[in-house]
């Protein structure tokens, strides 16, 4: 029987699941469940990295924010993480196919095998699903935890439509291994897994465990334009667009004329200029394998 830490975050959306039901459901499935602990992501986080050593399993309950705290503690060798997918948005639980229904996502903790999953990296700050300056970072200082808590991705899309209406487009310089740019962008997103921002999908052939990060950018001035770009971003068909910009590499550096801050996650945590780089592998996580097909989408 595997010796697991529970840690759940009850202001999630749907952190109203009791834990006692879940430590029953991973007890029934030959899981021993040492401690269960409840509060923030910052406390669940510290606790990850007092068990690391006694845990060969970390179970977390939470949206993308808890889960991203916690696993910065369990990376290169640490314990393996379970998912519950508890948050609003459920990115990476999405991008590793990971079933929404939380007692359904403690069937595939106990059944699924580890899969090494890549970590991005931001000013040296890890992230799972993706970084991003511009619209998401507007987006992620105006969403409150209570319109999350209430509208669920309706809020998101209430308060995108606020955010929208006030954009405009900022100067950006990137660099990468296909050279350097200068552009006005509405959105830049650099993204590790295959969806960010409540469904967005980074890039059609886009997967965690790749070994690459896929920048998009958003170049457009028009506002309807911008709004049928937004509903190719949720199949990924973005990246065949001519005001898009899209590329794949190991790195990029970004600079802005001002300082712009970067949601990193759902959450503010660095600001321009910015250097993503990649860990391979660097997580450890229980998961379906990879579907092998991807569907590009097109214009």
């Amino acid at each position: 029987m595997r010796r697991a830490l529970l840690l759940i975050n009850p202001g999630s959306r749907t952190g109203d699941v009791s834990p006692e039901r879940i430590a029953s459901a991973l007890t029934e499935a030959d899981i021993v469940v040492s401690r269960t602990l409840a509060g923030p992501a910052d406390d669940l986080a510290r606790a990850a990295r007092a068990g690391r050593a006694d845990h060969g399993l970390v179970v977390v309950g939470g949206g993308d924010g808890t889960l991203g705290a916690v696993a910065r503690e369990l990376l290169d060798g640490g314990p393996v993480m379970g998912v519950l997918p508890l948050g609003t948005a459920n990115d990476f639980a999405r991008t590793l196919e990971i079933p929404a229904d939380p007692l359904r996502a403690v069937e595939v903790i106990a059944t699924a095998a580890p899969r090494a999953v890549d970590v991005g990296m931001v000013n040296g700050i890890p992230f799972l699903n993706a970084a991003s300056v511009g619209l998401s970072a507007d987006l992620a200082a105006e969403l409150s935890d209570d319109t999350k808590r209430r509208f669920g991705r309706g809020g998101y899309l209430l308060t995108a439509l606020r955010v929208i209406l006030r954009s405009r487009s900022f100067y950006v310089r990137i660099e990468g291994e296909f050279g350097t740019a200068a552009a006005r962008s509405l959105m830049l997103a650099v993204g590790n897994g295959r969806h960010h921002g409540g469904g967005l999908t980074v890039a059609p052939d886009a997967t965690i465990d790749d070994g690459k990060l896929d920048l998009y950018s958003l170049e457009t001035t028009r506002l309807w334009r911008l709004a049928l770009i937004a509903w190719a971003l949720r199949s990924g068909s973005h990246v065949h667009w001519s005001d898009v910009r899209a590329n794949r590499g190991d790195w990029f550096e970004i600079a802005t004329r001002r300082p712009r801050p970067v949601n990193v996650d759902g959450e503010l945590r660095t600001e321009t200029p910015a250097r993503f780089t990649i860990r391979k592998g660097a997580l450890r996580v229980l998961a379906p394998p990879p579907s092998t097909t991807r569907i590009a989408g097109t214009q």
